[in-house]
């Protein structure tokens, strides 16, 4: 059984009901552990070693939040600038994160079809996620598709809120207990495609 860490970052949180059903639905979850950044850090003074220690115990890291301005909260970029240490994260000695799988599952206010090249965003998420997947190849890291939420600002039925939670809970399961193809599951554009695909078989 793999160990999964989720570095939660939201800094509006109480008003985010969809957020807030994603980590409902993995908390309790044995080996699964939520790491809340800005509960932890409102000064953004980040504890290096702490970080570091919890992904060196842990063998999947997934970054969850909403997608601002087509990146992350500006917690997570001082998250990367801080703990992804030459010598640690990557370089010639840099080897603490090699071969550990990472992700991020974000909501959107937009809907899928403005992710598109014809939508009015103009690129897909898995393209305005390159950044991260970039620093996941210098780290060592098995970088997946993004699992995505979009469509947040028109309002989500609690049914399809569920729904969503529902396949965070099976991805995280299937990825501590060794049962998704990463090979298989990085040629999917987001990971909701592959579930789609696992649900079918």
């Amino acid at each position: 059984m793999k160990k999964v860490l989720i570095n939660f970052a939201h800094p509006a949180k109480s008003r985010s009901n969809v957020n807030k059903a994603l980590r409902k639905a993995i908390e309790g979850i044995e080996s699964v552990t939520v790491n809340d950044l800005y509960a932890h850090y409102p000064d953004f003074m980040i504890d290096v070693e702490r970080e570091q220690s919890l992904c060196e115990s842990h063998d999947i890291i997934v970054f969850q939040h909403p997608f601002y301005w087509y990146s992350t909260p500006a917690i997570i970029k001082e998250w990367f600038d801080l703990v992804l240490e030459h010598g640690w994260a990557y370089g010639s000695s840099g080897k603490a994160l090699e071969g550990k799988i990472i992700f991020q599952a974000i909501s959107t206010g937009g809907d899928s079809a403005t992710y598109q090249s014809s939508g009015y965003n103009q690129f897909t998420l898995r393209e305005l996620t390159t950044p991260f997947q970039a620093t996941a190849k210098l780290c060592g890291l098995e970088w997946l598709p993004p699992l995505a939420v979009t469509g947040v600002h028109r309002g989500l039925e609690s049914e399809k809120m569920q729904q969503h939670a529902d396949n965070y809970r099976q991805v995280i399961l299937a990825l501590r207990d060794g049962l998704i193809d990463i090979h298989e599951a990085k040629q999917f554009d987001l990971l909701n495609s592959f579930l789609n695909q696992l649900t079918k078989e």
